[in-house]
């Protein structure tokens, strides 16, 4: 079964047991998927409502550009556990002679690039949401104005939980330009979706304070 189909009972009890996924990655898929849900439903709030009738092509657009972005983070969990799997098993690899040892550097490495290309896939899609959210805090309805800040926060936590994920391999990389080229798209996402979530998060703290 697809983590994405799990119980939240079910993902809680295998995240806590020592199973190698779901881990960090899964996790951040699952809050970030949480995240823009909880923003897609101040616009489920808002659609249709007078006060609110000027935005209603908006709203309609973000609501489905929304459930999009939400199945893709939800799938992204599932595809954190499948770049995992050719890197649990390349540390299991032989390494007694110095032809296994340049054999499991090689699969290695493979692998840590494909450990890396899933939390950046991630990320990219998460900065999506934080960009849908900052306009659901700006158009959403006041009622629910506190649970855009809950869904950018969501966001936030996730996008630097999946940078983790990239960090953490690249420092085993031998291919230090490819390292550096992840490194810096990673940096790069942080710094402009924290900025972004930062920003929406003062402006609902401002609206309900």
């Amino acid at each position: 079964m697809a983590m994405s189909e799990s119980t939240i009972d079910s993902f809680i009890k295998e995240l806590s047991s020592s199973a190698p996924v779901p881990g960090g990655g899964g996790a951040a898929g699952l809050v970030a998927g949480v995240g823009m849900s909880l923003s897609n439903m101040v616009m489920a709030l808002t659609t249709g409502k007078k006060k609110y009738a000027e935005y209603q092509s908006e709203i309609e657009e973000i609501i489905a550009k929304a459930n999009v972005i939400t199945r893709e983070l939800l799938d992204a969990m599932d595809k954190d556990a499948v770049a995992f799997e050719p890197l649990s098993k390349a540390y299991g690899l032989p390494k007694n002679t110095e032809e296994e040892l340049a054999k499991r550097n090689e699969v290695l490495e493979a692998a840590l690039v494909v450990a890396c290309e899933a939390p950046l896939a991630l990320m990219e899609k998460i900065v999506k949401a934080i960009e849908l959210t900052k306009r659901v805090a700006e158009i959403g309805s006041r009622l629910a104005i506190s649970d855009a800040g809950v869904a950018v926060q969501c966001l936030k936590a996730a996008l630097n939980g999946a940078s983790l994920n990239v960090y953490i391999n690249t420092k085993m990389m031998k291919d230090r330009a490819k390292a550096e080229e992840f490194d810096k798209k990673a940096d790069d996402m942080i710094k402009a979706g924290s900025a972004m979530a930062d920003e929406v998060y003062e402006a609902v703290l401002a609206a309900i304070r």
